[in-house]
C-alpha cells in the first residue's frame, strides 16, 4: 500500500479573491475537507481545505496560503494527496484505487496478463486498466466479481477471469 493516496485535484481558480475550483475523488464528495491538511505529490507542500460551495464538477474552495486569483490559478492541476493513515478502513470487497495500481494480473490459470496501471470510471463502474509485454494495448477489464475474483493486496496480486472474447 501506498504512503499517500489522491483524493482530489484544483482544477482552476474559482472568482477573484484566491479560491480554487476543487475536484473530489472521495466516495463522498465532502470528505475531501475533513482528512486535515492535504499536501502535494512530493509531500512538500501543505494546505489546509475549507469548502465553500459546490460549484460544476466539485467544489469552490480555500486553500491556506493562497490569496489571489493568480495563485489559485497557478495551482490548475495539482493532485491533493493524504496520507493513508488517515484513511478510512474499507469493507472487505472495497479497495482504494491507489491499492491496486501496480500490482500483478494473472488470469484464473496463473498465465501473467500484466499489470494494473490506472483504475478508470468512465460512467458504468470501474475498469482495470492493464499493460503488459502481451498486450499490444491496454486492456480494460471491467473491475467486477465475475471478471476479477480474487484480489490480494498483501500477496501484490489480481486474479482475472476475463469476459469471453476480451483477449
Amino acid at each position: 500500500m501506498s504512503g499517500r493516496v489522491c483524493v482530489g485535484a484544483v482544477a482552476g481558480a474559482f472568482g477573484v479573491r484566491g479560491e480554487v475550483r476543487l475536484k473530489s475523488f472521495c466516495a463522498t464528495p465532502e470528505d475531501i475537507a475533513s482528512y486535515g491538511p492535504l499536501c502535494d505529490e512530493s509531500g512538500r507542500r501543505s494546505f489546509t481545505v475549507e469548502l465553500s460551495n459546490p460549484v460544476s464538477n466539485g467544489f469552490a474552495a480555500r486553500l491556506s496560503g493562497v490569496a489571489t486569483r493568480e495563485q489559485a490559478d497557478a495551482l490548475r492541476g495539482l493532485r491533493l494527496y493524504v496520507d493513508r493513515s488517515r484513511m478510512p478502513d474499507l469493507p472487505e470487497d472495497e479497495f482504494y484505487h491507489a491499492d491496486l495500481i501496480g500490482l500483478e494480473v494473472r488470469d484464473t490459470g496463473g498465465g501473467l496478463l500484466g499489470q494494473v496501471r490506472a483504475v478508470q470510471d468512465y460512467g458504468a463502474g470501474d475498469m482495470l486498466e492493464i499493460v503488459g509485454p502481451g498486450l499490444k494495448a491496454p486492456l480494460l477489464l471491467p473491475f467486477t466479481r465475475e471478471a476479477v475474483p480474487t484480489v490480494d493486496i498483501a500477496a501484490g496480486r489480481i486474479v482475472a477471469d476475463p469476459p469471453e472474447g476480451l483477449l
